[in-house]
């Protein structure tokens, strides 16, 4: 029996299991890796609707991470929902010294998919610093807008990508395709796809999470970025509710 790759999350709890820590799990282990797990925020909500959230302190976040990577070797790593800019620069401190070598792919949350806000202010230097440790950054068209105001989106991405790949994606967008775009090393490869009738809760936590399986496997960026766009479109389909499967239709595909 082949073994699996260990790939982290570290993200919130979500309790409906759509979004945040519990929904990367089930992404990592649909993609045949092994999903490991940080609470980095507990978050009172559903699918739906989101109350509040109570942030773990980062030495609880911290005391999560040294066991587990005294145990497992984990090269891959994935980072949803932090408190602040402060706490995420001082969780990649920690991260590379506990491996040099890992890879970081942040899926930043500004508001969930229900309009709460988590953060209302962002500092575009602060952006710009952490992004340098940073492998694979996955933004959408509104998250970019935010911490990069006043900017255009394309010829930011593109000057990122020099140093950190840029996936901007754009299935919130208008019109009838899903076009997500990838600026890495001086180039920009498009992912497009026809945009499903269903709307789903958690779509920024799996896709990113699927991407980072794949990378875990041994997939380059641009191949783990086209499994990811596979899998979300599967995920989109998978049932008429706000929650979905974390399955492929076709299991072949991504085994």
């Amino acid at each position: 029996m082949r073994e699996k790759k260990f790939v982290l999350s570290l993200a919130g709890l979500d309790p409906s299991a759509g979004a945040g820590l519990l929904s990367d799990i089930k992404t990592f282990e649909a993609n045949n890796t092994y999903g490991l797990g940080v609470c980095t925020a507990i978050t009172f909500q559903n699918e739906s609707k989101i109350d509040g959230v109570s942030w773990v302190p980062f030495t609880d976040i911290q005391k999560q991470l040294t066991p587990i990577f005294k145990t497992y070797t984990i090269n891959f790593v994935k980072i949803g929902l932090i408190e602040n800019i402060k706490t995420f620069s001082k969780l990649i401190d920690v991260l590379m010294k506990l491996n040099p070598a890992i890879r970081i792919v942040w899926d930043p949350i500004i508001k969930s998919s229900s309009g709460y806000e988590f953060h209302k202010r962002t500092n575009k230097q602060e952006i710009k610093d952490v992004l340098k440790n940073i492998f694979l950054f996955t933004p959408n068209f509104e998250e970019m807008s935010t911490f990069f105001p006043n900017e255009k989106l394309e010829d930011i991405c593109k000057q990122l990508g020099t140093t950190t790949a840029v996936l901007l994606k754009g299935g919130h967008g208008p019109g009838s395709t899903a076009k997500d775009l990838l600026f890495y090393n001086g180039s920009e490869m498009a992912y497009e796809s026809i945009k499903q009738n269903t709307e789903k809760h958690g779509t920024g936590c799996v896709l990113s999470s699927a991407i980072t399986a794949s990378l875990a496997k041994g997939f380059d960026l641009e191949e783990a970025c086209q499994k990811g766009k596979i899998f979300i479109n599967s995920f989109l389909s998978s049932t008429e509710t706000l929650l979905g499967y974390h399955h492929l239709e076709n299991e072949e595909t991504h085994l």
